[in-house]
Parts: C-alpha cells; structure tokens; sequence
C-alpha cells in the first residue's frame, strides 16, 4: 500500500543531520481591531490587540527541520542587535546548532513587521509590512567567514545541505559557487530553494532546485500553465544547471518533478483552502530534504513535500507542520483512495498511527441489516465519543448461526459498502465469529458503543475495555426504529 510506504518514510525521518545555509529573518505580527477610518485621512485605524514574533526566512526552514525531528546546523549573518538576539533564542526552542553564525556588527539583522487587521475581532488579513535589512552582498572578510563555517559544519558530519536564498545577500554568487562546490566534494546533496531572481548560474551543480511558479518563469523566461509547459521548464533547469532534480512547486496544481534518470511527473495535490502561502516553500525544501536524507526515492520526496506544503498554506503565518499531521494527512489519503474496509492486519498500524497523534478510537459492532433511521443516529452518537469510528460488522454466516437461515435479508457486501457511505464511520472490518471479542482485544478502542436496550454488563468485551483505562457508552434508542420493527412493517404491508 503506498500511504503505508509514504508512512514509514515520514516516521524515519527523526535524527536527519542538515546544514542550512541562508537568510535568517525574524518575524514580527501585530494584531489590531480594524474598526473605523482614520479622521485624517482614508485609512484603516488598528487598536492594538496583541503581538507574537516567528522564525522567517532560513528560520523557517529550520523550524520545519526541526518540528521534521532534524538535527540541524545553521549558518548565516546576523547583526549584534535585539533582532538578531531573538532570532537566536528562537533558533535555540529547536535545538539547532548555532555556531556558524557568524556576526557582523555593520549588517543589521533583518526583521519584518506585519499589521494585521482583525475583523470583528477574528479573520486576520494583512494588511502592511515594514522591512528592516542590509541586501548587500556579503564580501571579503565576512564572506570567507561564511564559508568557513559553512566546510566546519559540514565536517562535524551532514546528510545534506539546504540553501534558502531570499536574495539578502547571504548567499551572494562566489560564496554560493564556493558552499555548493564543497558538498559536491564532500558528495552531501544540495537541496536549493532559489531566490526570486533571473540568472540562476550560482546554483548550478546543486542536487535539487525548487522554484515556484513565478520563479521558475523568472528564470527560465518559460510559461508554466500546463503539464507541456512544465516538463519543458524543469528539463531547462535540470540541463542548464547541471542538476539530479528539478522540482518545481506549483501552489494548488501541485509540483512537477523531473530527474537526471528520466523521471517525469506532474504530481497533483488535493483541493485546499488556502489561508496563508507564506512558508509553503520552506516547508517543501525542509520535508524532501529530510525524506531524501531518510532514504526516500525523487517521487516519494516530492509527493511528501507536496503533503506538507499543502498542510502549511491552509494555516495563518508560517507554522511547521509536524510528523504526525502529516501522517494524518497520509492516513486521510489512504481512506479517499482505498475506502473505509480493512482487514484486522491492515487496520492495526493505522489505528495505532491514529493514537500516536491523541486520537481517540471508537468501536462498535452488529449486523447492520436493512439499515434505518436508527442506525444513523446510533452512528451519529458513537463517533460523537471520540475522534475515529470503527464499525465491525458481522459475515452472513455469523449471522445465519446467530439468527436463522432467514437472515440477513441484505448480504454483507452491500450492508458494507451502504456503510461505507455514511459520513461517521471511520473504518469498517467485517468478523465471522460469534462475538466481536477478539477484535476488540485487538483494537483496544478507548470507547465502546452498544445500544441502550443493553446494560453495560451485557456488552461484549466492556470488562476488557475499562480493564484498559477505556469506557462503556450506551447509545439511546429511536422509537419504533429497528430491523425487526422495518421487516415486520414490510411483511404486513404485502399479507
């Protein structure tokens, strides 16, 4: 099963070395009520709400590599001011490795304020932004010291090197050529998100690039509207810059990967709801260097950056993704394109992923015949109990020895596939056995579900499961709502 292959890849990706090389930013957002013009003129007057500063830039990218569960080394210019001391505190929370940072007391450390205006105190949009920054090429003394930090952390041990340019001048054409030269000698994969500029010969020898859209039409002086038009863009960059991949990032139509050994694919990514595209491509670069790292081939790097870059625009600001809601979105997948029927040795390490990332399991049982009103609601109340609705449901031979020959009237297939269809359910596993026990020994669900015209003691499996800190719910019945009650209406109808 791919998702479970991609799965596997994502909880490998733990204790990955990466050298980041580029321009650190901090973050800054302030809040405010927009709730009047100004008298003097027709501008948005802001009443301060609140503030919160974040990691941007190659911070970002660090904070991706980090929340990814990487070991990281970061090497960059920051000046000796407060912005530059807070980067560095922030830098700390992720435990990156901070001593190629080299400090220049002439280069203030650049900063972004954000106004945010939040309407009718919620919907934050922004709405301004101030820059502080030196985009000077870094040169002479201090470009040596950057390279100089950059061959010691790549001595100290690395899997890759990341390079996040945002053209502040860190990673200026010699020291760009100088840093991409030495991985290629040390043979440590370059992965390269390139900076909003026409002539990309400083990157050339690179393992990846990962240009979005307008980047790559920068760039390339190509359109990239269509598949055609995208393999023709990602072949121009793979030949002229010598690469072993080109990935280009293309927002809500996914990204397309081209390869030295003739990959080409369009990798198309699920429809979203697109809140903020601000870190998308940090967190791109971070996952497929990080899966690369880990083992993964060019088109499981690539689907997994799509996942995470896709998980990062659907938030405000720039905020890492972490393993497990990437797992999540993995597991979401699985279930659109292989539906909700599982078999028990399949559904256990979902299951089990589910847990890893707080998810509370829900079961239930039964046969499920002719399925009403009743069932719904009784679907409705079960899912209400936790997060994940697991539905077991008996063969046709299971429920011939426990209810005569006569029944079911549906056969399984189509009482599960109707299931299937039912928004509450999470899961379905079908048992031939008498009782669901051994299944619920397996499961472990945190909530057991059984209708209210049982007591608690005559649930199978309900000493098993508050034996293992889990409990007993019992769904309220609809009035005049069963099979029994359906069949016998049928009967009477056609006497």
């Amino acid at each position: 099963m791919a998702h479970t292959h991609l799965i596997e890849r994502v909880e490998r990706l733990a204790g990955r070395r990466v050298v980041l090389v580029g321009d650190l930013m901090l973050d800054k957002y302030l809040y405010g009520d927009a709730e009047r013009l100004s008298p003097d003129a027709p501008v948005p007057v802001l009443r301060y709400r609140r503030e919160d500063a974040r990691l941007g830039g190659a911070g970002r990218v660090a904070a991706d590599l980090g929340t990814l569960g990487a070991s990281v080394r970061v090497v960059s210019v920051l000046g000796n001011d407060d912005t530059g001391a807070q980067i560095r505190r922030m830098l700390g929370e992720w435990s990156c490795d901070l001593s190629g940072i080299v400090e220049s007391p002439d280069r203030p450390s650049t900063g972004k304020v954000r106004l945010v205006g939040l309407a009718q105190h919620r919907h934050p949009q922004q709405m301004m932004r101030l820059d502080y920054e030196d985009t000077s090429p870094v040169a002479g003394e201090l470009a040596r010291q950057v390279i100089a930090a950059v061959e010691r952390a790549l001595s100290a041990g690395a899997e890759a090197m990341c390079l996040e340019d945002y053209n502040k001048g860190l990673l200026a054409p010699d020291v760009c050529r100088a840093i991409i030269e030495m991985a290629r000698a040390a043979e440590i994969p370059v992965f390269v998100d390139p900076a909003a500029i026409k002539d990309y010969s400083k990157y050339a020898g690179a393992t990846v690039i990962t240009p979005n859209a307008t980047e790559t039409t920068l760039a390339t002086g190509l359109r990239v509207t269509n598949e055609a038009e995208f393999r023709a863009a990602a072949e121009h960059l793979l030949q002229s810059l010598q690469l072993e991949a080109a990935l280009l990032t293309l927002d809500k139509r996914g990204s397309y990967l081209a390869t030295r050994d003739g990959e080409r694919r369009w990798l198309q990514t699920r429809e979203r709801t697109v809140y903020d595209v601000a870190g998308a491509g940090d967190m791109v670069l971070a996952m497929v260097a990080a899966a690369r790292a880990s083992g993964a081939d060019w088109v499981e790097a690539a689907t997994l950056g799509n996942i995470a870059g896709g998980l990062e625009v659907e938030r405000f600001g720039s905020v890492p993704v972490t393993r497990d809601e990437i797992i999540e979105e993995l597991l979401l997948e699985a279930r659109q394109h292989l539906g909700k029927q599982r078999n028990l040795a399949d559904l256990l390490p979902e299951l089990q992923r589910h847990r890893a990332a707080g998810k509370r399991i829900v079961f239930t049982n039964g046969c499920f015949d002719l399925i009403h009103l009743g069932h719904v609601k009784y679907f409705q109340f079960a899912k209400r109990q936790g997060d994940l609705l697991v539905v077991a449901v008996n063969t046709d031979s299971s429920i011939r020895r426990l209810k005569g020959n006569k029944r079911p009237i549906i056969n399984e297939q189509d009482r599960v596939s109707v299931l299937e269809e039912l928004e509450s359910i999470d899961y379905l596993i079908r048992f031939d056995e008498d009782t669901p026990l051994e299944i619920i020994r397996a499961i472990r669900p945190d909530v057991l579900v059984k209708g209210a015209d049982y007591a608690k003691e005559q649930v199978i499996g309900w000493d098993f499961v508050e034996s293992c800190g889990g409990t007993v719910a019992l769904a309220p019945l609809v009035d005049g709502r069963s099979t029994s009650a359906v069949i016998e209406r049928i009967l009477e109808a056609y006497r």
